[in-house]
């Protein structure tokens, strides 16, 4: 699909692996240069959101970082990427390090900071060793920002900002209480940027292209492009780059096509929401559905949506940090509960007592993880209200229970 000049996979082909700073330079010409913060004025007016989830204004971040870090900020480039079916940030930083770099020194440059990490997963090895050769190449030439390399644990909650924080300062990667929020008071008590790696890359090509091309390739009232992650039952799987405003539909049709007839669509990870297949289609990425984590899971007929969201479920109840009483509490009696609906086991009653504690958690935990896991259970019982009918009623229904999206135990493996 067509990206009017702004691609951020343009360029040789991603299974080439690593782009060399030499490729990347003839390809785009030099790292533009910017006065002040004049460069935050062209990524506001370019529409440019955050593509780590919450889509929160990239311009409004810089800003609140600049206006307070007196030349002593950093910015950390957050390539934690823990939700299990994404890859669009592990693709850029292995195939496009060096426009992830120029990503990560014009934020530097535009919020005054002395100090730079990309923090990279754990499991993620081929994108730590790109990354690290990437910046062993710009010492000689372009790399006015110390920049280093920090690895995350490859756990959930790992990649909120504040686990971030507190994984560089030296704790574990756990959600802290906040205020302060890391623009505040971050990475050594320093004001700190902590931007996911795609919305870095975007950053990159605006910075050369501009925001009023960067508008024009989006549509639909949507910004520039996005990359999605397609998954499941789905005939070409992985990471494509779409127009932003694209429909589901498009997504899908870029991707080769579903494998068989679809009973719903998971959009935005594990944090997002399903939505039945026959109001999917026509719903435009980051305008109609949020995008969240990019991700788009095909869920077929014949499977059972009630046991794929259990299983949903109690990967996120394991992956809670434990440090408060919805997540540590309320999560798990989720997990349980549904459960025993899945299994066919669950009394009339639970139905109604998991939608009483949706409304009793939502909002009260100490981070979000709490809020996107009622997100995602909430809207599992509104599309598969038929299976949840049919297990009540029968035991189970007469779906295939085998769940099709994976469940990790990694906390298991972590011990």
């Amino acid at each position: 699909m067509a990206t009017g000049g702004v691609s951020l996979l343009d360029g040789p082909a991603v299974s080439a692996g690593a782009e060399t700073f030499a490729e990347h330079q003839s390809r785009l010409g030099a790292r533009p240069q910017f006065s002040g913060g004049s460069l935050i004025d062209i990524v506001d007016a370019a529409g440019l959101r955050g593509r780590g989830g919450a889509a929160f204004p990239t311009g409004r971040k810089w800003t609140a970082v600049r206006e307070r870090s007196e030349g002593r900020a950093v910015v950390v480039a957050n390539g934690a990427e823990t939700e299990p079916l994404s890859g669009k940030d592990r693709l850029l930083l292995s195939a496009r390090p060096h426009l992830v770099l120029d990503g990560v020194l014009l934020a530097a440059e535009a919020v005054a900071a002395n100090r730079a990490v990309v923090y990279i997963s754990g499991a993620h090895d081929d994108a730590a060793d790109a990354v690290s050769a990437a910046i062993a190449e710009r010492r000689a030439a372009d790399l006015p920002v110390a920049i280093t390399v920090a690895r995350a644990p490859h756990r959930y909650v790992a990649g909120e900002e504040s686990a971030v924080v507190a994984k560089l300062n030296g704790g574990a990667a756990r959600p802290t209480l906040v205020p302060p929020r890391p623009y505040q008071r971050g990475v050594d008590g320093r004001p700190t940027l902590v931007q996911n790696i795609e919305t870095l890359a975007h950053a990159a090509v605006i910075a050369r292209r501009g925001a009023d091309a960067y508008q024009r390739a989006g549509a639909d009232g949507a910004t520039g492009t996005v990359l999605v992650t397609m998954a499941a039952a789905i005939h070409s799987p992985g990471v494509l780059e779409l127009p932003g405003g694209s429909t589901i539909a498009q997504a899908v049709s870029a991707a080769g096509g579903a494998t068989g007839s679809v009973a719903a669509v998971l959009v935005g990870g594990y944090f997002g929401r399903w939505v039945a297949a026959d109001d999917a289609w026509d719903l435009r990425l980051g305008v109609d559905v949020p995008l969240g984590s990019g991700v788009i899971a095909i869920f077929p007929h014949g499977r059972c949506g009630l046991s794929q969201a259990a299983a949903l479920v109690g990967f996120l109840a394991r992956e809670s940090a434990g440090q408060c009483g919805p997540c540590e509490h309320g999560l798990a009696s989720l997990a349980t509960t549904t459960a025993e609906l899945a299994a066919g086991t669950a009394r009339p009653r639970d139905a109604d007592r998991l939608q009483r504690w949706i409304a009793q958690i939502a909002g009260r935990g100490a981070c979000h993880h709490p809020d996107g896991a009622l997100v995602l259970l909430s809207s599992a019982l509104r599309v598969f209200a038929g299976d949840v009918t049919t297990h009540l009623r029968k035991g189970r229904c007469d779906r295939d229970q085998a769940t099709i999206l994976p469940a990790p135990d990694w906390k298991a493996r972590a011990r």
